[in-house]
């Protein structure tokens, strides 16, 4: 029988942290996984050429696909805003090969039967892979503790009620309790309800300039302390959400010191926008977290280098124009990131040199792989074969318009980067080439 095609990804920078590896090599790939990595330039014999097709990635990054533990794709029941295919797209052209998709859709993904529509769509129509994350409470009230058994078996990848905290302490407890007997880790939005008091950005000299009312550092740092707290008692791994201060980035310090199984991630406007960005007139700039200050971004970029932050994510949160056209305070929080991420941290993070490619690569694939536990994440020989191909050196300037997501909702719009997605591989098969 003769052998599928195969890929030949010639001349990249291969960066795998998984295998310590950082040089010039050929990735080939046939049957979905990656077959041999050699010396640049191995030519194909003559009779073989037809079996391989090439890829030229001379002056590439070519890594481990990206693994994103933070999106919401608004499916089911938000259709207008993303559904799964439209965000899986949007995800790919990102460099993404894996999403996780949080559970704040409608009907809320806290059973079995809504994880596996999830699966199921996600299988017809999705170019990468999704993995749905389960609610930890029934409708995500706080109140009763989900089946999380049923829903591992339907598919759920992780626990959490993103977009919500789980006030109630001992619902808490039992909620990481359940998960840590199905191994599945907890993946923590921290946000005490109480200490929002309308607030729609940071609460400092700039929302006191605009008018807005602001929230402080301390709602998210109290629960993230309450939580790491939680998982020193029960043994659960915990996951803080989008650590957005020098606070909650020193509690997660602090807990790994003491070897909890914690682990936290950044978002890119966490660590390239301040509320100085904020003019009081564009929703496009309200997010919860709200962008902190000066000294709260120098101090995720310092978590980020020193390994205290494990992973990045984008939070990729769509919403439609005429939602985020209510302004500061009524619109709805949250911003599109799947599409810009790359070269946000390109920008913000490699150039400067705050993070090495190396480091890249694992902070945005290696990491986030074992923090839910799945095989990816690498580029061992016989490894499935998710890749990303990035061009470091392109520069470009950021246009929503451009963008497949179906919401348009980012503050990075018109905004000048370094670093663009050349191409995405999921199990061997090209899903996305620019």
């Amino acid at each position: 029988m003769t052998q599928k095609r195969g890929l030949i990804i010639r001349g990249g920078r291969v960066l795998d942290p998984d295998a310590g590896r950082d040089g010039r090599l050929d990735v080939w790939i046939r049957d979905g996984r990656i077959e041999r990595l050699t010396e640049p330039g191995i030519c194909v014999e003559e009779k073989e050429r037809e079996n391989w097709e090439e890829m030229e990635a001379s002056g590439c990054y070519v890594m481990p696909g990206l693994i994103d533990l933070h999106v919401h794709l608004r499916d089911p029941g938000f259709e207008y805003k993303e559904d799964i295919e439209s965000g899986s797209k949007a995800a790919a052209r990102g460099g993404f090969t894996t999403i996780c998709c949080m559970a704040n859709t409608k009907p809320v993904t806290d059973c079995a039967e809504t994880a596996a529509y999830i699966v199921e769509k996600a299988a017809r129509v999705a170019p990468v892979h999704v993995i749905p994350v389960g609610a930890v409470t029934v409708g995500m009230q706080g109140k009763d503790v989900t089946d999380m058994a049923a829903m591992k078996a339907a598919g759920v990848g992780a626990v959490s009620e993103d977009g919500k905290t789980v006030m109630d302490r001992e619902v808490c407890r039992l909620g990481m309790e359940r998960a840590r007997d199905l191994d599945l880790v907890t993946l923590a939005h921290c946000e005490h309800k109480g200490m929002l008091a309308g607030g729609v950005m940071n609460e400092g000299d700039v929302s006191r300039r605009l008018g807005l009312p602001g929230f402080c550092n301390g709602a998210e740092d109290i629960i993230a302390g309450r939580d790491i707290l939680l998982a020193e008692e029960t043994g659960a791994r915990l996951h803080l959400c989008h650590c957005s201060t020098a606070g909650s980035v020193e509690l997660l310090r602090g807990a790994k010191k003491l070897g909890l199984a914690v682990t936290g991630e950044a978002c890119p406007h966490h660590f390239t926008l301040t509320e100085d960005a904020v003019d009081g007139t564009s929703a496009d700039f309200k997010m919860a977290p709200p962008l902190r200050t000066a000294a709260d971004v120098a101090a995720i970029k310092e978590g980020l280098a020193d390994g205290t932050l494990d992973c990045i994510a984008t939070d990729h949160a769509p919403h439609a124009a005429h939602e985020k056209a209510l302004g500061m305070k009524d619109a709805p929080c949250g911003i599109v990131g799947l599409e810009t991420a790359v070269s946000l941290v390109i920008s913000e993070l490699v150039r400067p040199g705050v993070l090495t490619p190396l480091q890249m690569a694992e902070k945005m694939s290696r990491n986030p792989a074992r923090i839910l536990g799945i095989a990816k994440g690498t580029l061992a020989v016989g490894s499935t074969a998710d890749v990303t191909v990035i061009d470091p050196e392109a520069e470009y300037t950021v246009d929503r318009e451009s963008f497949v997501s179906r919401s348009k909702n980012t503050p990075f719009h018109g905004r000048r980067v370094y670093g663009r997605v050349e191409a995405t591989i999921v199990e061997g098969k090209v899903v996305y080439r620019r």
